[in-house]
Order: structure tokens, then sequence, then C-alpha cells
């Protein structure tokens, strides 16, 4: 049986090393699938974690109808499982598409997002996620904010100081750059206070 399956959590709680996992584990398992993303850190057709794995994958926007792109591959070539990184990108049309894919198609979708933006409001891929995914897991690894407590929010860092308002998509990472984020947990993230 399919389903629709949405794994979510902080910066840096595995997700993208989660979704390189289930992909190995799925191969391993002599079953077929496809790969996608859409705004990876690496700005390139794959998917990148923090933690140095990577492979290729096929790269989506805004305007990428995913159930034609996925059916018509999968007449050509049996998919048992689609992996969707960056899940919180992904508009809701989209996220229909995805659910298409597993009520007609019968095939497996993983998604793999952010729950909220930097403003700590839904993403509204992710919104959309929570309301029709088969199943809904936090990510449970271990997340710290900076004085030790669980991390559960994204701050958004510009010039070394937590900024609140912009364009609610502003690709960066947690390591140097114009744009950064950090997660903090919820009193630091209300207080605005991003280190010691």
């Amino acid at each position: 049986m399919s389903g629709l399956i949405f794994y979510y959590g902080p910066m840096g709680a595995g997700k993208s090393t989660f979704a390189l996992q289930t992909q190995f584990n799925q191969r391993q398992q002599g079953r077929a699938g496809l790969l996608v993303t859409n705004r990876d850190r690496s700005g390139n057709a794959q998917v990148t974690s923090r933690i140095g794995l990577e492979s290729e994958a096929e790269l989506i926007d805004d305007d990428t109808d995913l159930y034609t792109l996925v059916s018509s591959r999968h007449e050509t070539d049996a998919l048992d499982f689609v992996i969707c990184d960056e899940a919180q990108f992904l508009t809701p049309a989209q996220v229909e598409h995805l659910a298409r894919l597993v009520d007609v198609e019968h095939i497996d979708v993983f998604a793999f997002g952010l729950l909220t933006d930097f403003r700590s409001r839904l993403f509204p891929g992710a919104a959309r996620l929570v309301e029709i995914a088969d199943e809904v897991h936090r990510m449970q690894a271990i997340v710290l904010c900076w004085c030790g407590a669980p991390a559960i929010l994204n701050a958004r860092i510009v010039d070394d100081r937590m900024v609140r308002s912009g364009e609610v998509i502003a690709v960066g990472d947690t390591a140097s750059g114009p744009v950064s984020y950090r997660a903090l947990c919820r009193k630091h993230y209300v207080d605005g206070r991003i280190g010691r």
C-alpha cells in the first residue's frame, strides 16, 4: 500500500541526510525511484547534506507539474517511490500532485522539509503536506539552540543580526554568507538572541 509521508524538522535535523538514506534503503530492496529537489543549498541538480552526502537529483521549480513528470517516467520505467527534498518549497498544487501519484499511480512518496519559515509561519507546501499526508513525522535528531535547549525554530541571520522581514525564500546555509540560518529555541527566537 503506497503512501505520502512527510518528515519535517528545524535546520540541522538531518532531513536531507535521511532523504538520501531513504533512497539508499529503497534501492537496496530493488525498488526504483526518483529523487527530486527544489532549491537545494548547492544550487545544482542534486540533494546535498551538511555532513557531506550528496546525490544527483531532478531539479524542479514552482512551475513543474510533478504528476506529469513522474507519471510519464513511470510509463517507461516503472517507479516504486519518489523522494522530494526541500518539500517546504513545493506549491500546494505540487503537494496535490504528490498525493495523486500515491492514489492513482500507487507510488510511495517521501517528502522532507522545514515546517516553518524564518518568521515562524508555515510554508504553504509544508502546510498542505500536514493537511493531506498519510503520515507526518517530526525528525528526532537532537538540534540544540546555543543555550543548550532544544531548537525548534529557524532564525534568518543577516550581518550577524536576526531579521524578521524580507522575502520568504532566501536560500542559505548555516555557514558564513550573506544569508545564514540558525536553529533556536522558542525563547531565544522570540527574544532575537542568536548567541551568547
